[in-house]
Parts: C-alpha cells; sequence; structure tokens
C-alpha cells in the first residue's frame, strides 16, 4: 500500500530537517484524482510542518516550500518533485505503483485500508454502541432509519479497526407510555387484531388513547395508576408488558433483517427501574438530590450552584425518569464490561438530555465519564410513499423495493436473476444508505424517491451496478487468464487513475475513524465507482494481448474487492448480479 512511498518521501525529509520519519509520516498524504487531469501522487504540506514544529518559521510558505524542494532528490520511488501552492508534490515511480498496489489488495483482501501504518497507534478496546432504540408497543417509525443505519456503521467501523465492540438496542420499553397504552388496551384492546397485526393494533390504541387523554382526567388517572402498577411489579400489569415487549422485538427482528442489521444484546429502560432508586439513593447520599417547591427531584447542575440549570430525575410521585434510568444504564454498563469507550446515537433533539446524562456522572464522580460519546444527527424531510406521508419504515422498505423491481424490469442491461426481489432488496437499502450518508450527520436533509435510486450519479444503485459489473467480468473472464501479472501493462492514464485512487484507501478510513462520518467513505466510493467505469470502456480484458488482458482484469478484481469492503462498512450487502 501507500506505506512504502509515505515512508520513503519522509525519510528524505527527515535527513534534511532532522525530524523523525515516524513523526513525519503522517504529513505525507496521497493526493486526491481529479478526472479533469493527471495529478502528482503525493504531497506535503509547509504548514503542517511548521504546526508540528519540524520547520522553523521564517520566510513566507511559498519560498519555504521551493527551498525544501531543491533539498530534496528523485530516486527509485520519486521520480518528480515539484512545488504546489504552499506544498511539496512527488510523484512516484509508475510501475512501482502499478506492483505495489495489487500486492497489497491481493495479499490483505478485506483488511485492505486498515491493516495500514497510519492506524499503527489507533487505540483499540471494548466499544458499546448504542443505536436504533425504539418505542416498544410501536411499530418501527421511519425516523429510526438513521439511528439504526448510523449506529450499525460506527459499529462495523470499530470492529473492523481491531475493537471488541458490542451493539446494543436500547428499547423505549418503560414510562407513562405505558400507563397510557395499558389503561387503553383494557378500554378496547382485541386479543383477535393482536394475533393478526400485532405492532398495528397497538399503534392504533396508543394513538386512540393518547387522544382521549387530552380531554379526560379519568384516561391519565388510569394511566398514572397503571404505570404505578407496573414499577410497584403487579403481576397481571407486568405479564401484559412483557408480552407487548416479546411481540415487539419479534416484529423489530424481521426489520433488521431486511436492514443487515444485528444486535448482541435487547436492553431497555425497564431493566434499570430498580437500579434507578439506586441511582436516587446515591445521589441523595451525596448530597445532591435537591427537591423542588413542587415536589420534584433534581440535581443541580449550574456552575454557581444556584440552580440556575439542573436536570429532572424524579418525579413528585417518586417514580423515576428518563434520565435516571440513563445514568443507571451507564454505571451498570461500566460494571459489566468495562468499556473503553461508549457511543451514543441519536437525533440532535436529544442533544441537552446527554449533556445533562454526561454531567451528571461527572458530578457522581465518575471520571470514566469522559469516554462517552453522543453522535447526533439530523432530521429527514419529505419522505413519502405513493400513497402519502411515511410513518414506519416497513412502508420506507417496500417502496424502495418496489421501485427498484421497477426500473429493474424497465432496464435494457438487467441480467436474469434467480431472486430479483432479494436484489432489489439489497439495491433499495444501498440506495438509502448512500442518501443518508452523503452529507454530514448532523444535517438534516430533503429526501427524494426519483433520486436516490437513480443508476447514475452519486447514488447507492451506481455503487451496487459498478460492482455488479466488475463480478461479471470477472466470471466472464477469470478461467481464460494464465499469464503472471506485469505492472508494466497498467501504464494507461485510466489505470493510473485508479491506482492512485486504491493508493489512498487509507487515508479516507482513516479520517472516518476519527470524526466518524460516513461521508468521506461514500466520496471515496462513488469516486472509485466513476474511475472504474471509464476504465471498464476503456481497458478492455476481452481481445487483449495475454499479459496486459491479465493486468487489467487483476485491476479490476482489486477494485470490486475494496468497493466491496467499502460497502460493507457501511452496512451495504454488495449484489453480482443485477
Amino acid at each position: 500500500m501507500a506505506w512504502l512511498f509515505r515512508r520513503s518521501i519522509a525519510a528524505q525529509l527527515s535527513r534534511i530537517l532532522g525530524t523523525p520519519t515516524e513523526k513525519l509520516i503522517p504529513m505525507v498524504s496521497a493526493v486526491p484524482v481529479s478526472k479533469k487531469q493527471q495529478t502528482l501522487d503525493f504531497r506535503v504540506s509547509v504548514n503542517s510542518l511548521l504546526a508540528d514544529d519540524c520547520l522553523k518559521s521564517g520566510s513566507n510558505v511559498q519560498s519555504r516550500a521551493k527551498t525544501l524542494s531543491e533539498q530534496l532528490t528523485c530516486d527509485d520511488v520519486v521520480t518528480e518533485i515539484a512545488v504546489g501552492q504552499g506544498t511539496i508534490n512527488f510523484k512516484v515511480n509508475r510501475s512501482l505503483l502499478a506492483e505495489v498496489v495489487m500486492q497489497a489488495i491481493s495479499k490483505k483482501g478485506s483488511k485492505y485500508g486498515i491493516d495500514s501504518e497510519l492506524f499503527r497507534d489507533y487505540p483499540c478496546g471494548r466499544v458499546i454502541v448504542e443505536f436504533s432504540s425504539p418505542n416498544i408497543a410501536k411499530k418501527f417509525h421511519a425516523g429510526h432509519l438513521r439511528s439504526t443505519i448510523i449506529g450499525n456503521f460506527i459499529a462495523n467501523l470499530k470492529q473492523a479497526l481491531g475493537n471488541d465492540v458490542t451493539r446494543i438496542n436500547y428499547l423505549g420499553d418503560w414510562g407513562m407510555q405505558f400507563g397510557l397504552l395499558g389503561a387503553g388496551f383494557q378500554l378496547f384492546g382485541s386479543e383477535e387484531k393482536l394475533k393478526i397485526n400485532p405492532l398495528q393494533h397497538l399503534f392504533d390504541v396508543y394513538v386512540e388513547v393518547n387522544k382521549m387523554a387530552g380531554n379526560s382526567e379519568d384516561i391519565q388517572k388510569a394511566a398514572q395508576v397503571f404505570f404505578k402498577k407496573l414499577e410497584g411489579g403487579d403481576e397481571h400489569t407486568l405479564s401484559m408488558w412483557e408480552r407487548f415487549r416479546s411481540i415487539s422485538i419479534d416484529e423489530y427482528e424481521k426489520i433488521y433483517q431486511r436492514l443487515g442489521v444485528h444486535f448482541d444484546e435487547y436492553s431497555g429502560e425497564s431493566m434499570y427501574q430498580e437500579k434507578a432508586q439506586e441511582v436516587l439513593c446515591l445521589l441523595d447520599q451525596k448530597g445532591l438530590l435537591k427537591k423542588t417547591k413542587q415536589g420534584t427531584g433534581v440535581v443541580d447542575l449550574s456552575p454557581n450552584g444556584d440552580l440556575s440549570v439542573y436536570a429532572k430525575i424524579v418525579r413528585c410521585d417518586g417514580t423515576s425518569l428518563y434520565l435516571t434510568r440513563d445514568v443507571a444504564a451507564a454505571i451498570d454498563r461500566m460494571k459489566k464490561y468495562d468499556f473503553d469507550q461508549m457511543i451514543y446515537v441519536t437525533d440532535k433533539e436529544q442533544c441537552t438530555h446527554f449533556q445533562q446524562l454526561f454531567e451528571m456522572l461527572k458530578t457522581m464522580g465518575y471520571n470514566w465519564t469522559e469516554r462517552c460519546q453522543h453522535v447526533p444527527f439530523g432530521l429527514v424531510k419529505g419522505m413519502k410513499t405513493r400513497k402519502g406521508d411515511v410513518v414506519f419504515l416497513e412502508d420506507v422498505l417496500n417502496e424502495a423495493r418496489l421501485r427498484m423491481l421497477q426500473n429493474m424490469a424497465a432496464s435494457k442491461t438487467t441480467k436474469e436473476l434467480e431472486n430479483p426481489e432479494d436484489t432489489a432488496e439489497k439495491v433499495g437499502v444501498a440506495a438509502l444508505i448512500i442518501q443518508d450518508f452523503k452529507g454530514p450527520l448532523l444535517s438534516d436533509y430533503e429526501f427524494d424517491w426519483d433520486r436516490v435510486l437513480q443508476s447514475q450519479g452519486d447514488t447507492g444503485v451506481f455503487l451496487q451496478y459498478t460492482h455488479a459489473r466488475l463480478c461479471s467480468l470477472q466470471r466472464t473472464c477469470e478461467d481464460d487468464l494464465q499469464t503472471q501479472f506485469n505492472p508494466a501493462y497498467l501504464q494507461d492514464p485510466q489505470a493510473i487513475a485508479l491506482l492512485q485512487h486504491l493508493l489512498r484507501y487509507d487515508e479516507v478510513l482513516h479520517q472516518v475513524s476519527e470524526d466518524l462520518q460516513p461521508k468521506h467513505l461514500v466520496n471515496y466510493l462513488i469516486m472509485l465507482s466513476r474511475l472504474a467505469s471509464i476504465a471498464h470502456r476503456t481497458l478492455h480484458v476481452k481481445g487483449s494481448l495475454p499479459q496486459r488482458a491479465t493486468a487489467r482484469f487483476l485491476l479490476f478484481k482489486g477494485t470490486s474487492s475494496v468497493l466491496a469492503s467499502g460497502m460493507k462498512l457501511l452496512g451495504i450487502t454488495p449484489v453480482e448480479k443485477m
């Protein structure tokens, strides 16, 4: 991979600057490929050398770059050195470039990009990722799609980097809403409807009782009584709640299977109702629990101790709150897993909640709070099916599959498939994921079916189509190749552009590992697919001389391997035919 080139350039700089080679290696970066013009391969920014005290400040940056470049020499690895805008640019031996990249992809396989010196000091450990977290007894809302796919991506990435990852689905399975649902089910629940379409019926009951509660004190009191019984461990009430929870998880599992998502642990607020009481006792012992005039229990988070900023943790009737149970869950997970990092993936509207959670843990004296991180994301707007506004994720997945089936049926290039519905499902899910991951996670975005499912452009469909086409080429040509790989036959501009792009895969993964933004990987894979499409049109395998055919075949095979690895990290299952 790029280590040979980075190390060679860094070693030259080390001799001139007197800085250790290891310190300079991260400053040698691969140059992003441009479709419009050929680029050099690596660059070093003079500003980065100044910032890390590798160069003493003095004359302007451009003159420093020129002076430094004149002290560097070409050799067997570097064939050209040029001065850019505040940078020193390097072109490497083209034959060596082809040999090193192709050898690394062949040898490392799915570890290509991960098994890199850029991750040499990466701290591996026990990582908890909490994501998805729907509310039980409700159908899986489309709004939970983002938490599910973002959390899955983060877990995939952390695992690929060598961490021991535990994926937790922390269900919303406790709280006053179950008082409402329980009271509602006792009034107009139907066992028959529950058997036919369980979550839909529970959802309908909840909507109806919620509507009634706004105008009825009796309903509100019934809900409070039901939840009080639930917290008190009443056998009949608990039995009803356990049934609703079990039904919900069974239904959610079907959705997760379609998304290619799994969990190591189904947790929930219910597990921490008793531990929440322990938290309240601990806060009281530490003198941190305060009472308002209304009798609500709070913890003072203000810097001056004047209750100007506080967190509510217990209702005046003594029942626990969401925040209390989250504190109990965090403490319990540290005891159980001794985690090195815990990541919560939720929408940005919960930022205040997590600020309060982390502040409370700090106030309680838990110094491991710094290992906890909230990854917030923005909202999706305008997600509709042909029937109207989307409420449930199942509708979104069905719509994506249906539209892809129609698009595939209308396309002249679609191959005969054993299971077209399965292919359409995987391509549809890829389209949803890429649409979601193209921008910064914190940004809201407008959903557009036509844009999402385009076969050309920055879409998941384009990535799947490119991968399928490269797999088709492998099936068609693999048996005809007999000669050894010769890098001299990968010197065409289209081949060099692909090799240059493949070279910087580890840098992209390193960037993603630092800020957990999938957009870097998405942009990389889209460019990889574009370059592969250009090369596929011009670098023919069939009909070429044996050595040239072998070299091109292996280039396309390596490209499809990296494309598949990147897609899998994002949570996409690559298709081999479409």
